[in-house]
């Protein structure tokens, strides 16, 4: 009941994005997943554990763990006129294997690919819907898409006290590896152009995708909606929290142990990767005072856009707006160069467009708002 409340509260802004994207398939947050490789054992809790019994969830890297994939299960495939839909289970750690879907579109030989990531709470079914799919395939797009660790089909032999927030550090650092994982199985198809790699994401997605484009050069784009990060103040003011959770995650401890996962500590590193970073100010996930620090912490070569209401980034992204600019960015795939900021009103409305120039007055005026 907990996580189904938590549902609720962050279903619109996610809602409308999924309207987006799949709009002829009903979707919902409380929804139940479709076709899943993933069993559980509900005899007992076990937490899961790499098969290497190494993983450190504070690095970025996978250098200082060991995780062993084992070989691709193929569970599904099906061929559509227009793409052509796998469902893989892929597997390195005990007790948690991940559904993974490649789509790829039909008469591309070597395509480039996005990774789609979408925010805690979230299931896998979004990428079973026929139109989600031809949507994202469309121009020739190779689309793998998966969910976080503490998400969704990911979610199992747990007590009810742990969630993808109170295992913050696991959720994170688990997925972050699991990113890079999910490269190296793709770059064994042969099937994929591995120069031309971009990731999509959402919330809790979207800074998994910032921390790991910081950890792996293969991810030469990232498009990001509202992520979380700025940790302090998200949790004291994140609408998500209980307030009854909300001191354990307050204390020095939890915080140091999450400080490294921090996405504004890793964005302004970001200057070879073409970012753009889209913030809704009605979502109270992310509360406002995190917002500006996760844009201010933007590189300069990011583009960074800002829209008041839900309601002007639906309207404003509608159709096949969402996704044109990371699927231009993927298909030419070139080095990033600083752009200027300016602000304009989008017929959307009031839609704020942010692009820094070093040493502008008109640039710390609108940081300092």
């Amino acid at each position: 009941m907990r996580h189904r409340c938590r549902r609720n509260r962050h279903g619109e802004l996610l809602a409308g994005l999924f309207f987006l994207l799949f709009i002829n398939v009903t979707m919902g947050w409380a929804q139940q997943s479709g076709l899943s490789l993933a069993g559980s054992n509900q005899t007992g809790l076990v937490t899961a554990r790499p098969v290497g019994n190494l993983e450190d969830w504070s690095s970025l890297s996978l250098a200082n763990s060991e995780l062993i994939a084992d070989p691709p299960l193929l569970g599904e495939k099906y061929d559509n006129p227009q793409f052509t839909r796998e469902l893989l289970q892929v597997k390195w750690r005990q007790g948690d294997p991940i559904d993974l879907y490649v789509i790829r579109p039909k008469g591309v030989a070597h395509p480039p690919a996005i990774l789609y990531l979408y925010s805690y709470p979230s299931e896998t079914e979004v990428f079973r819907g026929d139109t989600y799919c031809a949507n994202v395939t469309k121009g020739g797009f190779a689309a793998i898409g998966f969910v976080s660790a503490l998400n969704g089909h990911r979610y199992t032999n747990r007590p009810m006290k742990q969630w993808f927030v109170s295992e913050l550090q696991e959720a994170l650092g688990s997925s972050v590896h699991d990113v890079q994982m999910i490269l190296n199985y793709l770059a064994t198809r042969g099937d994929l152009d591995m120069g031309r790699i971009g990731m999509f994401g959402v919330g809790s997605g979207g800074t998994i995708a910032i921390l790991a484009a910081a950890a792996d050069p293969r991810i030469k784009i990232i498009d990001v909606i509202d992520p979380w990060g700025d940790w302090p103040d998200w949790m004291a003011k994140s609408s998500l929290i209980p307030e009854v959770e909300r001191p354990r995650y307050l204390t020095p401890e939890f915080l140091k142990k999450v400080a490294p996962l921090d996405p504004v500590k890793w964005l302004p590193q970001l200057t070879s990767q073409h970012v753009r970073l889209q913030q809704v100010l009605d979502d109270s996930v992310t509360p406002k005072v995190v917002q500006q620090r996760i844009r201010k912490a933007a590189p300069r070569t990011a583009q960074r856009i800002t829209f008041h209401t839900t309601r002007q980034f639906s309207g404003a992204e509608s159709g096949d707006k969402l996704l044109q600019w990371v699927k231009a960015q993927v298909q030419t795939a070139s080095q990033p160069q600083p752009v200027v900021r300016n602000s304009q009103n989008s017929n959307a409305g009031q839609q704020s467009v942010e692009l820094k120039t070093i040493g502008s007055n008109h640039d710390q005026a609108r940081d300092n708002d």
